[in-house]
């Protein structure tokens, strides 16, 4: 089994965990806390993934057969989503929805986990 394969396979099964944690939690909202470390965590992983594969590298993965560009299909959506659950409560507590949607489309899942870090801090700050 190579490195990437036990990469994915991690990030599987972390996702995974993440699913079922959230299946059976009663929690009503996120830990601002929790979405700044994932922020922090998958920045410097991606980080690291540009410096020893260039800042295009992720186009070969998309555009070298029909399955690499169902998966760009997919994250664009799954991006889209999330926005569109997002933007409204972000405009409830008074966050800028263009800057967002530019660092969210520019970066995906890491412009999401600061998005609703912030989200989720301006939240609790609104109800203290």
């Amino acid at each position: 089994m190579t490195n990437f394969e036990i990469l994915g396979l991690a990030g599987g099964a972390a996702g995974l965990l993440v699913m079922i944690y959230l299946a059976v939690s009663k929690g009503e909202r996120g830990s601002p806390l929790v979405a700044a470390m994932l922020f922090g965590g998958f920045t410097a992983f991606t980080a690291v993934a540009i410096w020893l594969e260039g800042p295009m590298g992720f186009i070969p993965n998309h555009t070298s057969n029909l399955l690499g560009v169902q998966v760009w299909y997919d994250l664009v959506m799954s991006v889209g989503i999330a926005l569109f659950f997002i933007l409204p409560r972000s405009r409830a507590v008074g966050m800028q929805s263009l800057p967002w949607i530019i660092f969210v489309g520019c970066t995906a899942s890491i412009g999401l986990f600061a998005m609703v870090a912030r989200l989720l801090w301006l939240e609790g700050q609104a109800e203290a």
